[in-house]
């Protein structure tokens, strides 16, 4: 990463704002839920000041609910400790053009406390912990993302009105592979691709679902930290991007009762020369490094479930016959398994089916490089693939709920090993949160049955 071109260079970004077309620069971090949050600057100041001091952020914002509450029970900030700060350090890595803003550039910070010692819960910093595990061993993680969404006629403040019911998707059927109901929206697509290329994403392809109104993007894999903070920026600006057709678009994993919003995950790994290690003359053209990696994922998928689907409506999406994984299996090209082995020789990887468009790709990566490492370190055996239909197999089941996810999390030696009880820890109160706030709720679902009939 040290040595890796950013997409726009400092001294491009200098050039630009001297001639006038860049005058803003967003200084970001991923936060809880892989929200970009942070700061505008006046790009001459950003390049005076920030670029060498970095910038200050309130420590409430990895301690609070999604609608930015302040909660209890987050050790690392609270009304006790006075709501201080940590400190925001760019990394210029990140550096691009941020063309769904006008004269706009944008880049991610790493968080650090005032000692300069960095913010431990925060998801790129767990990221990153991984991979220097990971990096110890003398491998590197590749992963790509592939985001699902659904796209709605409403503009967000319409769909707010609305209590979000009642929507009119952009298509009115599955139009899965159809290039004919792609081309309805095809003029939002076109743009959302192009200008993730000049933000320095490669685009790879977009093609319709199976919810009506449904789509999906898919970009190159790359480094894995790059291709966490690539979907971060490609999240938040696919939102600008709708917001500015007069359109909205959810990534929540699960709309309403048909097809929810997938993330699928594909992860592999290399050595320092580049080449694939999980390429070899095993079964099904693996190498045992491979196998360890894979039973590692199988071995802690129950317990970090947490980080693969984070909130209640997340676990909707795991339905029998759904496309959505039940069975904690693998497979190779299996779409019925949680893991699906895909790819041969150099391309070789697997694909982790669990997560969601709700899911934050920080965390989930350093999930998938976590449990592989666990099966690498205790040289763990890979079961037989599944063959047929893991929905009806005998299989252990993913977790169904927030609440078991968050118990299986909490009381897993496997999760505090590999993070710490720090992080541990404050990932569970999160899910006690959220579900502290949907147990005092009152849904929809009850009123309809209970107002009249009960």
């Amino acid at each position: 990463m040290a040595d890796r071109k950013p997409p726009l260079a400092v001294e491009e970004l200098r050039r630009l704002v001297a001639h006038g077309e860049i005058d803003t620069v967003v200084l970001a971090f991923p936060d809880m839920q892989g929200r970009l949050q942070g700061k505008r600057f006046a790009a001459p100041f950003f390049l005076d000041e920030v670029l060498e001091h970095g910038t200050e952020g309130c420590n409430y914002l990895l301690a609070v609910d999604v609608e930015l509450n302040t909660v209890d029970g987050y050790e690392m900030s609270s009304w006790t400790k006075g709501y201080g700060d940590f400190a925001m350090r760019p990394d210029l890595s990140t550096l691009r053009l941020a063309p769904w803003n006008e004269g706009t550039a944008l880049l991610v910070a790493d968080l650090a406390w005032a000692d300069g010692s960095p913010v431990v819960a925060a998801p790129r910093q767990i990221l990153r912990r991984q991979l220097e595990r990971l990096a110890a061993h003398g491998y590197t993680a590749h992963a790509g993302t592939e985001l699902e969404f659904i796209v709605f006629k409403d503009t967000y403040e319409q769909a707010w009105n609305a209590n979000y019911r009642g929507l009119t998707p952009v298509n009115q059927y599955n139009i899965d592979y159809s290039v004919l109901g792609t081309g309805r929206v095809e003029p939002l697509l076109r743009r959302i691709r192009n200008e993730m290329a000049t933000a320095g994403l490669t685009v790879e392809s977009a093609k319709g679902e199976c919810n009506p109104g449904q789509h999906e993007i898919a970009f190159k894999y790359d480094e894995a930290l790059v291709t966490c903070d690539q979907h971060a920026v490609y999240k938040t600006g696919a939102k600008e991007i709708a917001a500015q057709e007069g359109v909205s678009l959810t990534f929540m994993a699960k709309y309403n009762e048909r097809e929810g919003n997938s993330c699928h995950i594909h992860l592999s790994l290399q050595d320092a020369g580049g080449n694939s290690v999980m390429a070899g003359e095993g079964p099904g053209g693996m190498s045992q490094v491979m196998r360890y990696f894979l039973a590692g994922q199988l071995a802690a998928m129950r317990d970090f479930s947490l980080l693969y689907a984070p909130n209640i409506n997340s676990y909707k999406r795991f339905q029998p016959g759904s496309f959505a994984p039940t069975a904690v299996a693998w497979g190779y090209d299996n779409r019925t398994c949680s893991l699906r082995v895909v790819g041969h020789g150099r391309s070789l990887r697997f694909e982790n089916r669990l997560p969601g468009g709700d899911v934050n790709p920080y965390l989930a990566v350093a999930g998938l490089v976590a449990a592989g490492l666990y099966g690498i370190e205790h040289e763990l055996e890979l079961p037989e693939a599944c063959q047929g239909n893991a929905y009806t197999a005998d299989y252990a089941h993913v977790p169904t709920t927030l609440r078991e996810a968050a118990e299986l999390w909490e009381s897993s030696p496997v999760a505090r090993a590999a993070f710490g009880d720090e992080v541990v820890a404050h990932y569970r109160n999160m899910a006690r949160v959220e579900l502290d706030a949907f147990d005092a709720a009152v849904t929809d679902w009850e009123l309809r049955r209970s107002f009249e009939r009960l």
